[in-house]
């Protein structure tokens, strides 16, 4: 995909050179990155910062957002509380692929703190890469997972 996307992002201080080098890579193929923070490694709270950049992504005009805490879990668990949100916690670009071809997931979190078998700078890029899949059975589901949160 050749398109210039919208990101946002946002992170605590459990990964901000993760986060720091996921928004480098995203400008440098040519797509907008719109950082929430945190910048430092100062302390802050993974759940105020997921909340912040699922809000802003509620607000329209961005194709997906990314987060990231120490692990990438307790950012993921914050972001999937919001209604709206599938955030998805990728381990290996194929997990990223299935994320957006099965799921629609619309945000992906990763840890600054974990050695992944492979780079999440590759594992964004297959996200980009890859199509929501048509298939009914997936859209289903999809609507399933989402009625879960009026449940």
């Amino acid at each position: 995909m050749s398109n210039k996307l919208r990101i946002v992002m946002a992170n605590d201080h459990g990964a901000t050179e993760l986060t720091r080098e996921l928004k480098d890579y995203l400008e440098s193929k040519g797509h907008e990155v719109v950082w929430l923070g945190t910048q430092t490694n100062d302390s802050v709270d993974y759940p105020d910062q997921a909340e912040k950049a699922c809000r802003e992504f509620l607000k329209g005009s961005y194709d997906f957002g990314i987060l990231c805490c120490g692990t990438g879990i307790g950012i993921s668990i914050s972001a999937n509380k919001i209604h709206g949100i599938r955030c998805a916690l990728p381990q290996n670009c194929y997990a990223a692929q299935m994320a957006k071809e099965h799921n629609n997931a619309n945000f992906l979190a990763f840890g600054g703190r974990i050695d992944y078998p492979e780079s999440p700078t590759s594992m964004v890029q297959t996200f980009i890469d890859t199509a929501v899949s048509p298939e009914p059975r997936h859209r289903n589901r999809e609507a399933k997972m989402m009625a879960l949160e009026k449940a």
